[in-house]
């Protein structure tokens, strides 16, 4: 039962999914009153890119995230795979964009577990039921390489 359930559950997500990339957002873009984005992450063990939807609050200069799994037991694989990751790439609506990654601890996990709360507080009911602390991420866009003219011209592959 429990591996059918987990298909279940990676099918819609994968419908999410693909709906969202659709549709820029606009279909699958929210839930609960937050904004959804799309993280891609290489998974840590595979190296094998996932892509899930994700709730988010933004946050000055970051976009902060939650692992909460809905108040699972276990955190998200995805969490999981973001802690080793150094970066990831977000879709949020029609925009792409690759982000660093953060975990933050201590004093800086509670004063941002404050304002999901302020923002969220249905997330107090996920970290009762989960009954471990949810983990936050602070993804902050990379800034995108543009190529000096004189690289342009070089004739130089520019990957």
């Amino acid at each position: 039962m429990k591996g059918l359930k987990r298909s279940v559950l990676r099918s819609i997500t994968a419908a999410m999914v693909r709906r969202y990339q659709r549709t820029g957002g606009r279909k699958s873009g929210s839930a609960r009153g937050l904004p959804i984005l799309l993280l891609t992450i290489a998974g840590r063990r595979t190296g094998v890119s996932h892509t899930v939807p994700v709730c988010y609050i933004e946050l000055d200069d970051a976009l902060l995230i939650a692992g909460s799994a809905g108040g699972a037991k276990q955190e998200p694989q995805w969490f999981k795979n973001l802690r080793v990751a150094a970066g990831a790439n977000v879709q949020r609506g029609d925009e792409h964009f690759a982000v660093e990654v953060s975990i933050p601890g201590g004093g800086e996990r509670a004063a941002l577990w404050d304002h999901v709360l302020d923002r969220a507080p249905f997330f107090a009911d996920y970290e009762r039921k989960a009954g471990r602390t949810i983990p936050l991420a602070l993804l902050r866009p990379v800034p995108a390489i543009i190529p000096s003219r004189e690289e342009t011209r070089s004739g130089q592959p520019q990957c």
